[in-house]
C-alpha cells in the first residue's frame, strides 16, 4: 500500500496537481466563452466537460513535455527535481499516463458535437508539437498561446454549433495574454536557457522583455474590452477590465527588476487576471437579465 500512495504521489507531482496555475490559466477564458456563447450559465452537462477535460488536458501536456525536455530539465534548478527527469517515473510509463489523460478529456468531448470535436483534435496536435517548438521557434510562446485558446473556439462550437467572429477576436486577445504571462515564466529560466541554447521569448525580446510583456497585457484589455464592448456588455465588464490594469501595474512592479522570484511570483498571480474578466462577464450578463 505504501508503494501504491508512493507512486501516486509521483504521478500527482508530474502533473502538477499542487500547482494549480497552469490549469486554471486555461479554464478561465474557457469559462468566459462558454458564459458568452450562452448568453449566461452553458448548463451543468458543459460545465462539467469543459472544467474536467481542461484539468485533463493540462496534466497530460504536463506529460508530454516534462519527457521532451528531460534532458534540459536536469540543468534547470527549478525542473531538476521534476519525476521523469531524475528516472523516478520513466518515459513510456509517463507517455503512458499521458495517453490514458488524453484519452478520457476525449471521451468527454464525445458527449458535445462533431464541430468541438474536430476542434479538439486540432488542439491536441497543437498540445503535442508545442515542447519541441522550443527548440526551432524563436518566440515558442506564441505556439503555446494557441494551444491554451483552443478552448474559446471549442466553447463556441459546444454551445451554438458554430465558431463566430467574435471567438477569432477573443482566442487573439487571449494570445496575447498568454504571451505575456509565459514571457514571464520565460524571464525565470532566461540564464540557464542560455546556456542549453533553448528559444524563448524572454531571450528574443531581449531588453524590450518588460516593455513586450506590459503591451501584451494592454492587447488583452483593448482587444477583449472592443469585441464585448461590440456586444453590449457594459460597466461590470468595464469594470474587470479597470481591475486588470490595475494587477498589470502591479505585475510592472513585480517583473522590472528581472528576478527570479518576482517573475516567477508575476507568472503565479496570472489566474486572477483570468477570474477577474471572467466575474465581469458572469456580471454582465446577470445584470442584463
Amino acid at each position: 500500500m505504501s508503494a501504491v500512495r508512493t507512486r501516486l504521489a509521483l504521478y500527482l507531482d508530474l502533473i502538477r496537481w499542487n500547482r494549480p496555475a497552469g490549469w486554471l490559466l486555461l479554464l478561465w477564458p474557457t469559462l468566459s466563452a462558454l458564459w458568452i456563447a450562452a448568453g449566461g450559465f452553458p448548463g451543468g452537462r458543459l460545465l462539467s466537460v469543459f472544467v474536467l477535460g481542461t484539468i485533463l488536458m493540462r496534466s497530460a501536456g504536463c506529460c508530454v513535455n516534462d519527457v521532451a525536455d528531460r534532458e534540459f530539465d536536469r540543468h534547470v534548478k527549478r525542473t531538476a527535481q521534476r519525476p521523469v527527469t531524475t528516472g523516478a517515473i520513466s518515459v513510456r510509463e509517463a507517455l503512458a499516463l499521458a495517453a490514458v489523460l488524453a484519452a478520457a478529456a476525449f471521451g468527454l468531448v464525445l458527449l458535445t458535437n462533431a464541430l468541438t470535436i474536430a476542434w479538439s483534435v486540432a488542439a491536441l496536435a497543437i498540445t503535442l508539437i508545442y515542447p519541441f517548438a522550443k527548440r526551432y521557434v524563436a518566440m515558442p510562446q506564441a505556439v503555446l498561446g494557441v494551444a491554451f485558446s483552443f478552448g474559446i473556439p471549442m466553447a463556441f462550437a459546444a454551445v451554438t454549433n458554430e465558431v463566430p467572429v467574435l471567438a477569432a477576436w477573443l482566442l487573439l486577445g487571449n494570445w496575447c495574454w498568454v504571451l505575456a504571462y509565459d514571457t514571464e515564466y520565460a524571464m525565470v529560466d532566461r540564464d540557464d536557457d542560455l546556456k542549453l541554447g533553448m528559444k524563448t521569448s524572454a531571450i528574443t525580446l531581449g531588453r524590450f522583455d518588460v516593455a513586450a510583456v506590459l503591451g501584451f497585457y494592454l492587447a488583452l484589455v483593448l482587444v477583449w474590452g472592443l469585441a464585448l464592448g461590440g456586444q453590449g456588455y457594459g460597466v461590470p465588464l468595464g469594470a474587470a477590465l479597470a481591475l486588470v490594469l490595475v494587477q498589470v501595474a502591479w505585475h510592472a512592479q513585480m517583473i522590472r527588476g528581472r528576478t527570479r522570484d518576482g517573475c516567477f511570483r508575476a507568472f503565479r498571480l496570472n489566474h486572477w487576471i483570468g477570474l477577474t474578466l471572467f466575474a465581469g462577464i458572469v456580471i454582465d450578463l446577470l445584470l442584463r437579465k
